[in-house]
């Protein structure tokens, strides 16, 4: 049956019509629950002993069951906790004295500590849902009825938001070995604010990202690498150890951050598990261990939870960089570096119902599957990233409509010069206004981003950030206008072809996989980004690769899709990779030496 929402066991609702009938006040029912199962106020007030007194004969059910989507809520199976607990003590050795929890939930994690932690002697529990908090205190009892012991640690289940619970008095308070276990929720910020939750900490850039970042995919952070990093925050000082079962991409974050938080942790483990069979979610997660109070680590190593004797991989910091596997970097590291020319990412515009079309019999069709006749010179070709699959790509088959040049572009010249699109675009003028995005704020009307003349050159050479494949397309002109590509793709832009071809041969090549697949992860979000592909050197690249090698895949090139060029250009191509770089060191020089003077002129 239920309780208090909360499913509550014969055993347990038996043991309170035995055992608290004729008591009368809620404190004597809390010391007897004390003596009994170790939990410290049972009841906060007389009304909840009342209530339970009453539910518990008459069988009828107190509070029903909410939404858990709001709260980011994917239970742990005690059969998970159990074994999560196991390794803990048989693989790490580890033997609390204390286990916080600071998202306890049904309290599996709790009833599996206290199956094998003979050392407990605390255990403080938090949790914002009034249903699972009952059915915590409900799992105790009947684990205690089902498993009876002399000893019992003292139990606090405190009904908190997780960001409003001062952790660090906490771990003040408690100096023995401090186990901080869990499963924090497995959503972002923007998705339960989408909910209207109240389950969310205070609105922060935590991560002080810049303008750019702020407002755009970085400060959409998940809610359980913040709750994680409280409990680095608060417990890094603490002797003892953290246990969390997380995603993937936070653990790959939190590994990152290492570098400038330095948080005194160390021995730190990635187990993955399965999440379909675990949750049933398609979510990659792992659980996160890591030693507190020691020297900071920055490397992660990677094992397998259900067979954990052998390590996958090691990932994190090596000579100031960051990678996903070591062993792989050290075969490759020789073309690390910087890109001599600056990736792109393609245009956004949140709203491809209008802004995205189809042609059809010399006209177009939107999403809405509307029928629209436009002015053909704001229309370009759009690629998007399942789109870049072959070598080399001359067709489109979506089309967008391009009303800047460059952001925040006055884009009222498009009612002089283009009427047909203005009607249009005019006409769906509340899609536009409705865009929630922070980066259209006070901007013109009909605003895209990610848009420069960058864009505007005839070839480029691009890959998706989404997809797991290594290959690098040749983006050749349509109908004499240059294909454009969607903000999950990236691109370096050429005003000159053979240019744009020799450096998808470099990109293509044995060695860039290699070196990407060293330093890419193949469980993030997006598999490539900015950052990541920056750090090709393609001067480095160039030298390590035979002019016979290039001439072959060139010539390939020029067979396969028709294409005329050659290796002529070869010696100019490599002469203006050498002075890009050239001049990039310059530049870190000249700012490097300007921040040497500024820090000088503060002394």
């Amino acid at each position: 049956m239920k309780l208090f929402g909360a499913h509550i066991s014969y055993q347990a609702i038996e043991f309170f019509n035995t055992n608290l009938l004729t008591t009368i006040h809620y404190e004597t029912a809390n010391k007897k629950l004390f003596d009994s199962f170790g939990i410290n106020s049972f009841f906060r007030t007389q009304q909840e002993f009342l209530q339970l007194k009453d539910a518990t004969t008459s069988d009828r059910n107190i509070v029903s069951e909410y939404d858990r989507i709001e709260y980011g809520d994917f239970q742990t199976n005690l059969d998970l906790a159990k074994d999560v607990v196991k390794y803990l003590k048989n693989e790490k050795g580890v033997t609390p004295s204390i286990v916080v929890e600071p998202t306890c939930g049904k309290g599996n994690f709790i009833i599996a500590a206290l199956s094998e932690f003979n050392s407990l002697k605390n255990i403080i529990a938090v949790e914002i849902y009034e249903p699972y908090i009952w059915e915590t205190k409900f799992n105790i009892i009947d684990f205690y009825l089902t498993n009876p012991a002399n000893y019992k640690p003292i139990i606090q289940i405190l009904t908190y938001n997780v960001f409003d619970f001062n952790f660090r008095k906490l771990a003040t308070e408690f100096r023995d070995e401090i186990l901080v276990l869990g499963n924090p929720p497995w959503v972002t910020n923007s998705k339960l604010g989408s909910l209207d939750s109240r389950n969310l900490p205070v609105k922060s850039n935590f991560k002080n990202y810049s303008g750019y970042d702020a407002i755009t995919g970085k400060g959409n952070f998940d809610i359980g690498e913040f709750i994680t990093l409280m409990m680095l925050d608060s417990f890094q000082h603490s002797i003892g150890h953290i246990a969390f079962l997380i995603k993937n991409a936070v653990i790959k974050n939190i590994v990152f951050d290492q570098n400038q938080r330095k948080y005194m942790i160390s021995g730190i483990e990635k187990l993955t598990i399965n999440s379909k069979k675990e949750f049933d979610v398609s979510v990659e997660a792992s659980l996160f261990f890591c030693r507190l109070n020691s020297s900071p680590g920055y490397n992660c190593k990677e094992y397998n939870f259900y067979n954990n004797r052998e390590v996958i991989r090691e990932f994190g910091w090596i000579n100031d960089k960051f990678v996903s596997n070591i062993d792989f970097y050290l075969q490759c590291k020789d073309i690390e570096g910087t890109s001599p020319f600056e990736w792109r990412q393609g245009i956004k515009h949140d709203l491809s119902s209008i802004m995205e079309l189809d042609k059809f019999e010399g006209h177009y069709i939107n999403g809405k599957q509307e029928k629209i006749f436009l002015e053909e010179d704001l229309i370009f070709g759009l690629l998007k990233s399942s789109d870049l699959k072959e070598k080399v790509i001359k067709q489109s088959r979506k089309f967008s409509v391009v009303t800047q040049k460059k952001i925040g572009q006055d884009t009222s010249f498009i009612k002089i010069n283009y009427p047909l699109t203005f009607s249009y675009l005019k006409t769906n003028k509340e899609y536009f206004d409705k865009r929630k995005s922070s980066i259209y704020l006070n901007k013109p009307d009909y605003s895209i981003f990610g848009i420069g003349d960058y864009s505007f050159q005839p070839f480029k050479v691009a890959i998706s950030g989404l997809y797991k494949t290594f290959n690098f397309s040749l983006i050749l002109p349509l109908n004499d206008k240059p294909l454009m590509l969607d903000d999950t793709c990236y691109f370096l832009g050429f005003d000159n072809l053979e240019f744009a071809a020799y450096t998808t041969v470099l990109l293509n090549s044995d060695r860039t996989k290699e070196f990407l697949k060293a330093i890419s992860f193949n469980d993030a979000k997006r598999t490539f980004t900015k950052d990541i592909l920056m750090r090709i050197d393609l001067s480095k690249l160039a030298s390590q690769l035979s002019e016979q090698s290039v001439k072959k895949e060139i010539n390939s090139l020029t067979q396969v899709y028709d294409l005329n060029i050659s290796l002529d250009k070869w010696q100019d191509y490599l002469k203006i990779l050498n002075q890009k770089q050239l001049n990039n060191q310059l530049n870190i020089f000249d700012i490097q030496k300007t921040e040497t003077q500024n820090v000088k002129n503060n002394i």
